[in-house]
């Protein structure tokens, strides 16, 4: 296991709890006793994930400080649906699991907002999406979620994303010609990576490995962490920091659920996630610099491209940029500090 995970998972709870569904206790029931609460979390990610950790800090953190009384239980792998990501968001909108965490991108099954803060380089620095999402860009999700009946309760890292191949290093937009990237399906990222010519396939994170040992695809755009939390390092050649996209974790809930607990225990869960995103926040800030050092150290050539070099990827992206920008609309990207 990595080093830099350790420290992280002996703060959560040791096992992820197999279960069904929420259970409330209102206090005004006969059992003479306070408000008991049984609820149920979902993630997309896997076990080490850092979505997953998260929900585990969560559930740790509400069980000490309700003494307790409130349980919360973690299905990771989008074990609820099936392993169907779609499925699982669906069911959160519909009330059929309490609390769920997914990237911002997959949200975007719900409203196509919600992709917003995925625009390439909208932020520089994980300090920069930080303030964005604190000050203002947290109240756009909540606002969007609220009317689909879902609440916004926190949003943590889940990376920039990074570009690796096993054919070249990518230091020039020509660089990308018909390389078979991996990326997730979303119609934008597909766009992007066609404006350099190169050729995306969409694919699961889960089919990587088998993918590239194959050779059907050259290489794949994805975060740090989650790359190296599935030992992808092991089939790459080239590692090419860019930066091109923030990704991050948004915590929610649904209304169906969270509006039947009592004031407090609103007050409780939502104090936690914000304790439990910060810890994240910084875990990942802190183990992408590790990461680099261990990937480097494991014969893989790292790129890191300078504001300079980067221009001309830039340049190259800046009518789908300009596009994006007119999709998402002015309420979007005033919230979001997009220019």
């Amino acid at each position: 296991m990595k080093k830099f995970l350790l420290i992280f998972l002996l703060l959560t709870v040791s096992a992820i709890s197999g279960c069904s569904e929420s259970n409330i206790i209102p206090k005004n029931s006969n059992s003479g006793d306070p408000q008991k609460i049984r609820l149920v979390i979902t993630t997309s990610g896997a076990d080490e994930g850092i979505d997953t950790l998260t929900a585990l800090k969560i559930a740790e953190l509400v069980e000490k400080d309700s003494g307790g009384k409130i349980k919360i239980e973690v299905y990771p792998n989008d074990k609820l649906a099936g392993g169907n990501t779609t499925k699982d968001v669906e069911e959160l909108a519909n009330g059929s699991v309490d609390f769920a965490i997914f990237p911002s991108g997959t949200y975007s099954a719900i409203d196509p907002g919600m992709a917003v803060a995925t625009i390439p380089w909208i932020f520089s620095t994980y300090r920069d999406a930080r303030k964005v999402i604190d000050e203002t860009g947290g109240k756009y999700y909540e606002k969007i979620l609220a009317k689909k009946g879902i609440v916004y309760l926190g949003s943590f890292h889940n990376g920039f994303r990074q570009i690796a191949n096993n054919v070249r290093p990518i230091r020039m937009p020509e660089d990308f010609t018909d390389l078979k990237i991996r990326i997730l399906g979303n119609r934008d990222t597909l766009h992007f990576f066609r404006m350099f010519n190169a050729v995306p396939v969409p694919m699961s994170t889960g089919e990587l490995i088998d993918a590239m040992n194959k050779g059907s695809i050259d290489g794949h755009d994805i975060g740090l962490f989650q790359a190296y939390s599935r030992n992808l390092n092991n089939f790459e050649k080239y590692l090419t920091i860019w930066n091109y996209s923030y990704e991050n974790y948004i915590i929610a809930a649904t209304g169906k659920t969270f509006y039947q607990l009592d004031g407090d225990t609103q007050k409780l869960i939502r104090e936690k996630v914000i304790q439990a995103c910060e810890m994240s926040r910084n875990t990942i800030e802190r183990s992408e610099r590790e990461i680099k050092m261990k990937t480097a150290a494991s014969g893989v050539e790292i790129i890191e491209l300078t504001p300079e070099e980067l221009q001309p990827f830039k340049d190259r992206a800046r009518p789908l940029i300009e596009k994006l920008k007119e999709d998402y609309g002015e309420d979007a990207c005033r919230a979001f500090n997009i220019k």
